[in-house]
């Protein structure tokens, strides 16, 4: 039987992904293209870009620009409905960590905030009204982050940016439901602890043993994938640490802070990160 996501995940079908030149948007490229689609791929890092372009052969399409920047992503459209046509599937993966405390200087928060929340936003704005238009079957996934749900302390300005993607990712959900009756689709891929040059920056991922913690970019793609095909929304990955039992209890007593009136992220405060630790292990 034909469903909504095989029309979209489809040979000769468009998919676009930022952050493509490494890490995570490798791996969903390689993906993608090996399942026929049509690959349009835009990284700031151009060297790394043609690189990747130049492993999946004919069919894509690269362009090196800072996915925020509205006046590249709008050449960059441009240029996809010349060479490929409308576009199916939109993947903003694009992502980066740097710290930022809650009471340091806003233009610290600045480049967290712009690449991992404003980008995303960006390329809802330049690509989702064509994908309205077109009358097409689409799909967009936006990368988000289990800090953004969870929000340890240590890092405010990617927790926040990151929560802002999840809040953004549910309303697109719910007005592409609204404006196209399921046509369009909106999806938050969450990956756990994953092998990637993000998470691992001084590695050598052509030599260097993968420790045991992390999944592989392999890995994490084959679970989002099957998700996605099942149309999940929320595609929450575990890892070799990490069970979906223990994300759906960690993100549980978040919620409850609220609910029971406790602490501001008291799973790590010194009163109940005892009583946290005893209920994860019911």
């Amino acid at each position: 039987m034909t469903t909504r996501m095989n029309q979209i995940i489809a040979p000769g079908k468009v998919a676009v992904i930022t952050g493509a030149a490494k890490g995570i948007g490798t791996g969903v490229a390689r993906e993608l293209g090996a399942r026929g689609m049509r690959l349009a791929l835009l990284d700031i890092d151009g060297d790394a870009l043609e690189g990747v372009a130049g492993e999946l052969g004919k069919d894509v399409l690269v362009f090196p620009a800072d996915a925020a920047n509205l006046d590249a992503l709008f050449r960059f459209k441009n240029q996809i409905q010349a060479r490929l046509g409308n576009v199916h599937l939109l993947v903003n993966n694009v992502g980066m960590t740097k710290h930022g405390g809650p009471w340091d200087a806003p233009e610290g928060w600045q480049d967290t905030m712009t690449t991992n929340f404003t980008a995303v936003l960006a390329g809802q704005h330049v690509f989702v009204p064509d994908m309205i238009a077109s009358g097409q079957p689409g799909a967009i996934v936006n990368l988000g982050s289990k800090e953004g749900i969870t929000t340890p302390p240590g890092n405010a300005a990617y927790s926040v940016a990151k929560a802002g993607v999840k809040v953004l990712t549910e309303q697109l959900a719910h007005d592409l439901l609204t404006v196209t009756q399921g046509r369009l689709s909106a999806h938050l891929f969450v990956p756990g602890y994953t092998w990637t040059p993000m998470n691992f920056p001084d590695t050598d991922f052509s030599r260097d043993i993968k420790p045991e913690a992390p999944w592989s970019v392999e890995q994490l793609v084959d679970y989002f994938m099957a998700r996605l095909m099942n149309e999940d929304f929320y595609i929450l990955c575990p890892d070799n640490e990490v069970t979906s039992e223990m994300d759906a209890k960690r993100i549980r007593w978040a919620m409850d802070d609220m609910i029971q009136n406790r602490p501001a992220l008291s799973r790590w405060h010194p009163n109940w990160k005892s009583r946290f630790a005893e209920w994860m292990k019911k």
